[in-house]
Formats: structure tokens, C-alpha cells, sequence
């Protein structure tokens, strides 16, 4: 039986994911005993961007619509600008973003070929869960970094522009029913997957029962958004 990564780490703290609209410091989230070093979460969270960005890349060529192509240029647009304002943070930092982001790409180019669909369709819903979800969880994550980790968190929040994708795969849902069986199946196949790279961005520890009731809220709180995305195409989480 898996167990997720809620069920194997270590923390006397009441995690919460961080709301979008509260970067004070009173509704911060400390994930200090969770978080990675500094350079970790920077280097993931840059190469993660760079993976949405190639793989919406990609999808524009193997779109045929002229309006296809325009709405996945726009997202693909959005993950390099938050690729970029991400390097510029690391460069300001007096480091290399390429050897940042180096020691992440074998496992998240694995992961980008795991979640990569056959059809075009599939390589959407894929991007559009799986960036939601990691975007969510780095958004929470960055309480722990300062007014650095404030600046990522300013990134993550910046406009996705995914709405248009949101809407082709509507679409797709309409033209056929078969379309919606087959991408909820996907989508749920995403989860895993996903968490799995949450869980591999995380400061190694054991987790007791007890600290477990504490550290679920998180991933609970990931998975309502996951259900919300889903709920949002006519899809079941």
C-alpha cells in the first residue's frame, strides 16, 4: 500500500496551505521544518516552469486550429515569464540558475514524460492539474523562504493564462461524452504523480501519527483545489 508524503514526515506545526490574496506575515505558513535550502526550492520551482513552458511549446505545434494555437501560446507565454522572473531571482542571489535547476531536470524531465498524454487533449488537462497543483504547493511552501520566498510567491500568483485551455478541453467534453470518462481518468491518474514531486521537494524526515493530523491539512487543502479544477470542466476528481 502507498503512503503519501503526508503520512511520512515530521513536524510539531499545523500546516496550512497559503492563501493567494495573504502574504502578511500573520497568515504565513511556517514550513521550516518541511522546506529544502533555499537554492532547492528556487531550482525546482524555476525548472518546473521551464517544463510547462516546453511541453505547452510542443503542443503548439501539434495543434492544428490557428485559435488552438493562440490559446496555448498565451499559456505557454505565462509559465516562461514565471521561468524568468524566477531566474532573475536566482541571478540576483549571485547564483547560476543553471546549475540551480541542474540537479532537478533528470526527475522532473521524468515526470513531464509521465504526465505527457497521448492526445493533445490529454497534454492539456495534464498541464493545467499538475501546474495548479505544484503551483499551489510552492505557493505554500515559500512562507518559509522571507522576503525571497515572498518575491516567488508574488511569481506564482502572476496571471496562468489558462483559461482558454480550460475552455478547449470543454469543448472536447461537449463534441464527444467519450472525451469526458477518458479525461477524468487522466486527470486522476495526474494525482499521483504529482504528489509524488511534492513530496520529493520535501526536507527528508519520519512522520509520527501525531505530527500526520497535522501535516494532511496541507494536502488535503491541494486536493479541494485539484477537485475544484476538475469540478470546473465537468470532470470528476
Amino acid at each position: 500500500m502507498v503512503k503519501w508524503f503526508w503520512q511520512r514526515r515530521e513536524t510539531g506545526r499545523r500546516l496550512q496551505l497559503r492563501s493567494r490574496d495573504e502574504l502578511s506575515g500573520g497568515n504565513r505558513v511556517d514550513f521550516e521544518e518541511l522546506a529544502p535550502d533555499i537554492d532547492t526550492f528556487l531550482g525546482q520551482a524555476a525548472y518546473l516552469q521551464l517544463s510547462f513552458f516546453e511541453t505547452l511549446t510542443e503542443l503548439i505545434q501539434s495543434t492544428p486550429e490557428l485559435g488552438e494555437k493562440e490559446a496555448v501560446s498565451r499559456a505557454a507565454g505565462a509559465a516562461l515569464t514565471k521561468h524568468e522572473a524566477l531566474v532573475a531571482l536566482i541571478r540576483e542571489r549571485g547564483d547560476d540558475p543553471t546549475e540551480i535547476m541542474r540537479p532537478f531536470r533528470e526527475p522532473l524531465d521524468a515526470f513531464r514524460a509521465a504526465t505527457h498524454g497521448v492526445r493533445p487533449q490529454e497534454t492539456m488537462l495534464s498541464v493545467h492539474i499538475t501546474a495548479g497543483m505544484l503551483d499551489d504547493f510552492y505557493l505554500a511552501l515559500s512562507a518559509s523562504y522571507g522576503e525571497t520566498g515572498d518575491r516567488v510567491a508574488h511569481i506564482l500568483q502572476a496571471d496562468d493564462d489558462r483559461q482558454a485551455i480550460v475552455e478547449l478541453i470543454s469543448q472536447a467534453i461537449a463534441s464527444d461524452p467519450e472525451w469526458k470518462s477518458l479525461l477524468a481518468l487522466w486527470g486522476r491518474r495526474l494525482v499521483g504523480d504529482t504528489l509524488l514531486i511534492a513530496r520529493a521537494a520535501l526536507r527528508p524526515t519520519d512522520l509520527g501519527p501525531v505530527a500526520e493530523e497535522k501535516v494532511e491539512p496541507v494536502f488535503t487543502e491541494l486536493m479541494a483545489a485539484h477537485s475544484r479544477r476538475m469540478d470546473a470542466m465537468g470532470l470528476a476528481a
